[in-house]
């Protein structure tokens, strides 16, 4: 594989419905990061039907060019006519480094893309950066300059691991929603757009959407609350999210729980922080009843400021909160949520 054809930095513009979901947007303010260093370009590829008009809002977030794969078979998500696209993408314009993010779609086109180009995939990278590998020089081992170095947890989360491929091209990985940050839009900026389709012929891997069933959710979007009020095993039950509700209400935050939480049953998947749930970097995060075990830490430790409240002394999160109160959550938390609205009754 002669590496130097490939150039450039690529990610998946993912969208459904014609909206661009905010992942594309955090991708590219990570890809422009990367592409500094390599004095290279920034190129999202957009898949989609009728999707030319959302051109300039990735223009406006990073995007020096766009690669548009236009056609009907693209209009909903299915894995093969996706797989090929981007994968012929791949094989046509050979960047360098692909970035795919870690959501349902994502998760299931990033592999099988990388399978369709044979090269290697990192999955739910928590840091990119460009660098030399082996990171430390070895005896009788060449060290390769201007590599994608893509860290994620191992191991169930008890350990970091850097990963390159120094052997293969592109060098992709997936990148989990909320852990890099989007830049600020450019007003009036441009991309230069490339129309390619590598044409599609149905074979046995299509198959047929006979029907789409959309669930209206009326649980509050975690990943952009800017004051969320989260809570662990340590609450004690259900009912007693109320306090937990309560105080939110009078933050104007949301709540948020732990896996231990949903995995007992007392609140839905979308409200879970951590590593199996959704990363968060709200202005303010409150840990109520949460040990902090490194799987929780890992989905919120980027937060502004982190609060902990919990009655064990010893517990992991106060490595990592800001500010620490040790004591009962039953006693304090409603005298909190008084004061707050005390307080605003005051102003």
């Amino acid at each position: 594989m002669n590496l130097d054809a490939y150039k450039g930095v690529f990610i998946f513009a993912q969208q459904v419905d014609n909206q661009i979901d905010n992942i594309a947007f955090e991708l590219l303010g990570e890809a422009k990061k990367l592409a500094e260093p390599l004095n290279t370009e920034v190129t999202a590829v957009l898949l989609g039907y009728n999707v030319r008009n959302l051109v300039d809002q990735l223009a406006a977030y990073g995007a020096d060019k766009v690669i548009l794969v236009d056609d009907p078979e693209l209009e909903v998500y299915r894995t093969e006519p996706y797989t090929h696209a981007f994968a012929s993408v791949i094989d046509e314009f050979k960047p360098e480094i692909v970035l795919v993010g870690a959501t349902a779609i994502g998760r299931d086109l990033g592999p099988s893309v990388s399978a369709r180009v044979a090269t290697g995939l990192t999955a739910d990278c928590t840091q990119l950066e460009i660098g030399n590998f082996p990171i430390e020089a070895r005896p009788g081992q060449i060290q390769r300059h201007n590599q994608l170095l893509m860290t994620r947890p191992a191991f169930g989360g008890n350990t970091i691991a850097t990963i390159a491929c120094p052997d293969h091209r592109p060098q992709m990985s997936t990148v989990r929603p909320g852990v890099m940050q989007k830049i600020e839009p450019i007003e009036g900026a441009r991309a230069a757009v490339i129309d390619y389709n590598p044409g599609f012929e149905k074979n046995n891997k299509y198959v047929d959407i006979l029907e789409i069933v959309k669930m209206v959710s009326t649980t509050a979007d975690i990943a952009k609350a800017k004051i969320l009020v989260s809570g662990g095993r340590g609450v004690g039950s259900p009912e007693n999210f109320k306090l937990l509700e309560d105080l939110a209400e009078a933050l104007g935050g949301v709540v948020s729980c732990s896996r231990a939480v949903v995995d007992s049953g007392w609140k839905p998947k979308d409200m879970q922080v951590g590593q199996t749930g959704k990363t968060v970097r709200p202005q303010v995060y409150f840990a109520i009843g949460i040990s902090g075990a490194i799987q929780h830490v890992a989905g919120m430790e980027e937060s502004d400021l982190i609060i902990a409240i919990n009655k064990d002394e010893t517990a992991p999160i106060f490595d990592v909160a800001d500010v620490g109160v040790v004591g009962d959550l039953n006693k304090i938390v409603p005298k909190l949520t008084a004061m707050i609205k005390d307080a605003k009754a005051k102003a």
